[in-house]
C-alpha cells in the first residue's frame, strides 16, 4: 500500500471530495487496525481536488508533517486530510465530509474507537462542527484558531478537547474559541485551552510544531480519560 496517496469519493453537494491519506511503513489493513487523525485545512488551501491543487493541503498542520514523513515521531497512525472545494466552507459539507471520513476509515480498517479530528482557522470551525454534530464518532478533537455556534455545544458532554488560539489573532478573534470552550465545559466536556500572545492568526505553528498535540491525538481512545 502506498504511504501517501489521494482518495476520492463522489458527493451530491460538491461532485467529489478528494483528500490526502498517509499510512505508516509496512501498514497492512488486513492485519493492523490503527488510530486515525482527520485534519481540516484553512480557507487558503481550498481547491478542486486535483493532484496539483491538493498540494495546498500539505502547507500546514498534520499533512505538512506526515506527507514529508508518514512515520512522523514514530507514530503508527493513519492521517486523512480532505480538501474543501474553492466555493464552499466546511460547514456547508458537514454531512458529505462525515461520509467521506467514515468510508475512508472503513477502507483502511481504521480503529473506530480512535478517530481524532483537528483543524485550523476554517478547519477549526469545521472541527467544532463535527464534534457537535457527531459526538459519538470522535474520541477527541483539537480546534485551532476557530470557533462555532456555541448553543450547538449541548452535545459535547463526553468530549475530550484541546483548543489553541492567540489573543492577538486579527482574523478570528479569540472570543470565538472562548465561547465554545465555555459552552463545552458547561456541558461537562474535558476541555484544555492553550492561549498564545504573539503569534497572530498562526496558532497552528506552535500548536502542531511545538507541543505534544499530535501525540495526544494519536493516543486517545473513545471512553477513556486523558
Amino acid at each position: 500500500m502506498e504511504r501517501v496517496f489521494i482518495h476520492e469519493a463522489e458527493s451530491e453537494i460538491c461532485g467529489k471530495m478528494a483528500g490526502i491519506i498517509t499510512t505508516p511503513t509496512g501498514f497492512d489493513p488486513t492485519k493492523e487496525k490503527l488510530p486515525v487523525i482527520v485534519f481540516l485545512h484553512g480557507m487558503g488551501e481550498r481547491g478542486n481536488g486535483s493532484p496539483e491543487e491538493l498540494e495546498r493541503v500539505k502547507c500546514n498542520g498534520i499533512p505538512r508533517y506526515f506527507c514529508a514523513d508518514p512515520d512522523y515521531k514514530g507514530l503508527r497512525v493513519i492521517t486523512m486530510s480532505p480538501q474543501c472545494p474553492s466555493n464552499m466552507f466546511w460547514t456547508h459539507l458537514i454531512y458529505p465530509l462525515m461520509k467521506w471520513i467514515k468510508d475512508t476509515v472503513k477502507m483502511l480498517n481504521g480503529d473506530e474507537e480512535r478517530i481524532a479530528v483537528t483543524g485550523l482557522s476554517m478547519g477549526g470551525y469545521g472541527t467544532w462542527n463535527l464534534l457537535c454534530t457527531f459526538p459519538e464518532t470522535f474520541c477527541c478533537g483539537a480546534p485551532v484558531c476557530g470557533g462555532g455556534i456555541s448553543p450547538l455545544g449541548y452535545s459535547l458532554g463526553k468530549e475530550k478537547i484541546r483548543v489553541y488560539h492567540s489573543a492577538d489573532d486579527p482574523i478570528v478573534p479569540i472570543d470565538e474559541s472562548l465561547a465554545m470552550v465555555e459552552e463545552a465545559r458547561k456541558r461537562g466536556a474535558d476541555v484544555t485551552f492553550f492561549g498564545y500572545d504573539h503569534v497572530g492568526h498562526a496558532s497552528w505553528e506552535p500548536a502542531y510544531g511545538e507541543t505534544d498535540l499530535i501525540e495526544w491525538l494519536a493516543s486517545q481512545k473513545r471512553g477513556e480519560g486523558k
